[in-house]
């Protein structure tokens, strides 16, 4: 194939990035993914020929803009969050109800009882209200994600010296990981199932041996992780919810 790592099409007066993975595993055919997030991929068989490829990408270019025109239009019904009692929010993979308690003289505190979150603040403020989650949700994610990548590092053998963690919020990525070896995380990952957690960590490791998407990352990964797609599949499909304000 030319381009290793991407295609470009043109529909309706708007350029659509095509993610190209390839794979040599017997038995794959060549399929075209549109994901809430907006992404798109195209999972390349070995042996596929650039004019076998241009032409499948030819005949999907309406269906792959038709689907980001329904994400997108779900994206801008989406609800956006009250911070009252009654709303769902998510941790781990769950959502968990929210309980506000309008406390004066009380400090103010988010715990999680019985499956519910709990919020106790001072003035019923929604931003107020919102920037304690947020926090609560940081300082779960600085305990769970770095105890996940302790826990995988005795899978991936190729890294010798734990990579230095570092959370920060993207607004396009759950992850990556720098030429350095500094792997960075979204602390919104917290509110994904451990699985998904795992295939987001799991990948930024094995870029730390392999440094772009080519077939011996794609190897890599599903060496440690075979049925990594399906979690991606499940991440991509929950990244709205978990990232919506």
């Amino acid at each position: 194939m030319g381009d290793k790592e991407h295609r470009i099409l043109t529909y309706g007066g708007e350029q659509i990035r095509v993610n190209l993975i390839p794979r040599a595993r017997p038995g794959t055919t060549l399929r075209i993914k549109v994901h809430p997030d907006l992404s798109v991929q195209a999972v390349i068989p070995d042996g596929t020929s650039d004019v076998d490829l241009d032409k499948a990408l030819r005949q999907k270019t309406r269906w792959i803009w038709q689907k980001l025109r329904d994400f997108r239009a779900v994206q801008e019904h989406a609800t956006p969050r009250m911070y009252v009692s009654g709303e769902s929010h998510f941790y781990l993979g769950r959502r968990h109800l929210l309980k506000v308690h309008h406390q004066p003289d009380a400090p103010e505190t988010v715990r999680m009882l019985r499956g519910r979150l709990e919020v106790s603040v001072q003035e019923r403020h929604a931003l107020r209200i919102q920037k304690m989650l947020e926090l609560w949700h940081f300082a779960r994610a600085q305990e769970v994600l770095l105890h996940r990548l302790n826990a995988l590092l005795p899978t991936t053998l190729w890294v010798t010296t734990p990579p230095a963690l570092k959370l920060q919020v993207m607004q396009t990525q759950w992850g990556n990981c720098s030429p350095g070896g500094t792997v960075t995380l979204n602390p919104h990952l917290v509110k994904a199932p451990r699985d998904c957690i795992d295939y987001v960590i799991l990948h930024e490791l094995c870029h730390l041996k392999e440094h772009n998407h080519g077939p011996a990352f794609w190897s890599l990964l599903e060496r440690v992780m075979p049925d990594w797609e399906r979690h991606k599949a499940r991440l991509d499909g929950m990244a709205e919810m978990m990232l919506q304000k």
